[in-house]
């Protein structure tokens, strides 16, 4: 397997059941997979500080995944190295009673990082496609009803193209993952944070409650998928079932597009450059 088989840019259609969520026969290769994702974050780290220094392009990864595929701690190992100073990271929850009365995507739009950083979005724009519409939450928005017709979130998927296309034509890259987590992994997560103390902070019975809902999340993810995948602003659905195989895509991943923006620093300033001299002279006299 390689990135490109969990990559969907528009040329086709995502089935999600046809997709794994493990690593597979991958596992064989987990020491030097493991490795390679070390010298990727190095290499991160390296293009990050470039992109910082140039200030010409922004880059923002939206992350999106059902409870317990593994959201927090794939941000906090492929992430944690890169500079803070030149990474932004927003967790994106329940709507407050402000956003409410804007729209929906207010709040994401406030949230970008200027151009020059990177923007990591926990949960994102797709909620609006997702739990919104599977949970058929625009029935009880404050909204004429002129808005709210059977082409709903076919007028949303449209928006958010539209969106990303402009982001892009303003110096942006987005790059959207789905963590695909199956229903097993899920399910012993669930426990595990039953039975240790210490992960009773991330417990939750309505997220374990959304497990009946399932079905209809596939097809949502299918859907918003399908409808807003594109070169520009590609999908990625990783296997989250074995966590060091996705944080391993996932730093192929962060690669991958960092070099594809090729970021290089910016040449010194030529008035600058003809004072290096006499600045030269002054700090060699002290």
């Amino acid at each position: 397997m390689s990135l490109k088989d969990f990559c969907f840019d528009g040329s086709h259609s995502l089935k999600l059941r046809e997709l794994t969520t493990d690593a597979g026969d991958e596992r064989s290769r987990k020491k030097e997979l493991v490795s390679i994702t070390d010298d990727n974050l190095v290499r991160a780290a390296l293009l990050q500080e470039k992109l910082y220094a140039a200030h010409q392009e922004g880059l923002v990864i939206a992350l999106q995944a059902r409870d317990a595929a593994g959201k927090d701690s794939l941000i906090k190992k492929v992430f944690s190295g890169l500079n803070p100073a030149a990474l932004e990271v927003h967790s994106f929850k329940t709507p407050s009673t402000t956003e409410l009365a804007h729209d929906y995507l207010w709040r994401i739009h406030a949230a970008l990082p200027p151009r020059g950083k990177i923007g990591l979005f926990n949960r994102s724009q797709y909620e609006d496609v997702l739990v919104v519409k599977v949970h058929h939450m625009e029935k009880g928005y404050a909204m004429p009803e002129r808005c709210v017709t059977e082409d709903f979130y076919e007028k949303r998927y449209a928006q958010l193209r539209n969106w990303e296309e402009y982001l892009y034509q303003n110096g942006y890259r987005m790059v959207k993952v789905l963590l695909n987590v199956s229903k097993e992994v899920q399910r012993q997560r669930f426990l595990e944070r039953i039975e240790r103390d210490e992960k009773h902070w991330k417990l939750s019975t309505a997220d374990m409650r959304e497990r009946a809902a399932w079905d209809a999340y596939d097809k949502a993810y299918e859907d918003c998928i399908n409808a807003t995948a594109a070169p520009h602003a590609p999908w990625y659905v990783l296997p989250a079932d074995t966590k060091w195989y996705t944080r391993y895509l996932m730093s192929q991943i962060l690669v991958d597009t960092l070099e594809s923006m090729a970021p290089e620093f910016p040449p010194l300033d030529p008035q600058e450059a003809a004072l290096i001299p006499q600045v030269m002279e002054q700090l060699e006299a002290e």
